[in-house]
């Protein structure tokens, strides 16, 4: 029963990446993956349940797994690069071609049609900009950086600059590409921190 479950979800998925939330309807999504609408009830309570259960299965938490408090902004740069690129491969199904446009679509469905979903990614954001500060303070008192930055103004870049390998691609760039153009960026970042 759970592999007809995530079956759906995973097919569901599909099609909201290529559709918007408000096109895709239970029967068009029967018709898609060949099963029949009390299929998809006996999972699911209706289509919000189930667009929920796709963005809870394909988009989980980009926060590092890494939350060690003794790093240096060096290793984060790494950690950076290396989430980033764990989560862009992680959402492109290995059958479809990597679409970004698609990825905006769907992110910003979530972020309509989900509460709960949106308030957690919030909720994310401030603790990984937290968490960044926090090592750009120890950085500070190391003397690994130069001490007359703002630290709360160098988290926030530090997490803009990881959100921005959207741009990246969106300009079609390889998912290497990204995390490369990622990495460069970073780490010109970190030259102009460095005592």
């Amino acid at each position: 029963m759970n592999d007809t479950r995530d079956f759906i979800i995973d097919e569901a998925y599909k099609l909201f990446l290529t559709q918007s939330y408000e096109a895709v309807s239970i029967s068009t999504i029967s018709d898609a993956i060949g099963l029949t609408k009390g299929a998809l009830y006996h999972h699911f309570t209706n289509k919000e349940d189930l667009f929920k259960a796709v963005i809870d299965k394909h988009f989980p938490s980009f926060l590092s797994k890494d939350g060690r408090a003794d790093i240096t902004v060096k290793e984060v740069i790494e950690i950076c690069a290396q989430d980033a690129e764990n989560v862009l491969r992680s959402l492109c199904p290995k059958d479809m071609k990597f679409n970004p446009i698609s990825f905006i679509g769907i992110m910003s469905d979530a972020f309509r049609h989900y509460s709960e979903f949106a308030k957690s990614k919030l909720n994310e954001i401030d603790t990984c900009i937290n968490r960044l500060r926090d090592v750009v303070v120890r950085a500070i008192d190391s003397e690994e950086i130069r001490s007359d930055i703002d630290p709360t103004i160098v988290a926030k870049q530090l997490f803009s600059t990881t959100l921005g390998t959207a741009t990246e691609v969106l300009h079609n760039h390889t998912i290497e590409e990204t995390v490369n153009n990622l990495r460069a960026e970073l780490n010109q970042f970190y030259a102009l921190l460095k005592k």
